[in-house]
């Protein structure tokens, strides 16, 4: 027989439902708590009812537990065994032939996270009435769409329907750290597809190019990101490309007056970059790495101790003690050891943000458009006609159960 301590219990977690997995969905919950604990106060003579009790107690438990996001290593050992294999084969012969992408994939994947979640929606290509994600003009330089598309075209054709967009970018930008010589990140997957991109989150949700430390330590600060995540995650500059754009007012008009450049750039730096990108040059490519550009080690560190992180963001993080010691310590360290850790685990902490998962969302057929909803694309079961579902079982319980008895 359970004890009420144990159904109080059950209480408990029913009410922390409330706030996780709405108000309709929680109602359904606790209602179906009071018919178990009318089951309870029958059963203290019957073995029978105690068992249905018990039973019933467990399955709302299973229900509570399923409302937070999963996600769980080698996700599809099971279900697409080859899956991890084949995006790092894809990746493998893109990096090879264009190795900036490398950076382009891990920084879109980063996009992704920080504007409504892990959950793909960086993929989606705009409508008529909506203008997407991607389309928002602070996206306008990102790159590797067709990479994406490309990864999960193989996929498809090896297991349809299993493995979302959201892991497959995920993969991608593990495997592009992989690939250019820095750490193998044990990522875990199991991540949906979102249903809805929309350019109008891009803004609040992307930190400002000029944004000053505390400023980016604040917005990492939304998603349980902390300053060292700020200080590791920025070491993902040690590959990839920027282009003029995003940091042409260090070299020019840098306090409104013609030809004054940014005076906490090494001088010798900031010539070498105005003899690469001109006065209103706004699209030519430059490593955000001035060391080794194609390779994930601690050149990006040694560049930025010494005044030579191109972006103003790579600047700002020698004016935080925590950021600048981070920045020291890498940049003096013999080998990448440290780095490689703290960046898997980082990184790790930013692939969970905004995971949808329990059929929140779906697995797209193609990543830049959302499923057709038909007989059979049919929208995922939500967790409050789940409830719904248990409830009406609970239900069918009771009534043959008074039958009988």
């Amino acid at each position: 027989k359970l004890k009420w301590n144990e159904t109080e219990a059950i209480s408990r977690a029913c009410n922390i439902l409330l706030y996780i997995d709405g108000w309709a969905c929680g109602l359904l919950h606790i209602y179906l708590l009071k018919l178990i604990t009318i089951i309870i106060e029958m059963a203290s003579g019957s073995a029978a009812l105690s068992v249905v009790a018990v039973a019933m107690a467990a399955a709302l438990l299973a229900l509570c537990g399923s409302t937070e996001a999963h996600t769980q290593f080698g996700a599809y050992n099971k279900t697409c065994p080859q899956a991890e294999d084949i995006v790092f084969k894809e990746m493998t012969a893109v990096v090879a032939k264009s190795p900036g992408l490398a950076g382009s994939l891990l920084r879109l994947f980063s996009v992704d996270c920080f504007v409504g979640g892990c959950e793909g929606s960086i993929l989606l290509d705009s409508t008529t009435n909506n203008t997407a994600e991607k389309d928002s003009p602070l996206n306008k330089g990102l790159r590797g769409y067709d990479v994406i598309d490309s990864i999960k075209a193989k996929l498809e054709a090896a297991c349809p329907g299993v493995v979302s967009c959201a892991d497959v970018l995920a993969l991608a930008a593990r495997d592009s750290v992989r690939i250019t010589k820095g750490p193998y990140i044990p990522v875990p997957t199991g991540r949906e597809d979102g249903n809805r991109s929309s350019a109008a989150d891009v803004t609040p949700n992307t930190p400002k190019p000029d944004a000053s430390i505390t400023g980016l330590i604040t917005f990492f600060g939304k998603f349980n990101l902390t300053a060292k995540d700020l200080a590791v995650l920025s070491g993902a500059h040690t590959i990839g490309k920027a282009h003029c754009s995003a940091f042409s007012t260090r070299l020019y008009n840098f306090t409104a007056s013609n030809n004054i450049s940014d005076p906490t750039l090494d001088a010798n730096y900031t010539a070498t970059l105005r003899g690469q990108c001109a006065a209103g040059d706004l699209a030519t490519l430059v490593d955000l790495d001035p060391n080794s550009g194609t390779t994930f080690d601690l050149g990006y560190y040694r560049g930025v101790a010494a005044s030579m992180g191109l972006l103003s963001t790579d600047g700002a993080l020698l004016l935080n003690e925590d950021t600048r010691a981070y920045v020291t310590c890498q940049a003096n360290a013999t080998a990448p050891a440290e780095f490689f850790a703290d960046f898997a685990a980082s990184f790790i902490n930013m692939s969970k943000i905004g995971v949808l998962s329990h059929h929140k969302g779906q697995i797209r057929r193609h990543c830049s458009a959302v499923n057709p909803l038909s007989a059979s694309s049919q929208a995922p079961v939500t967790m409050g006609a789940h409830a719904a579902v248990l409830l009406a079982s609970s239900f069918v319980s009771i009534v043959a159960l008074a039958l009988v008895l």
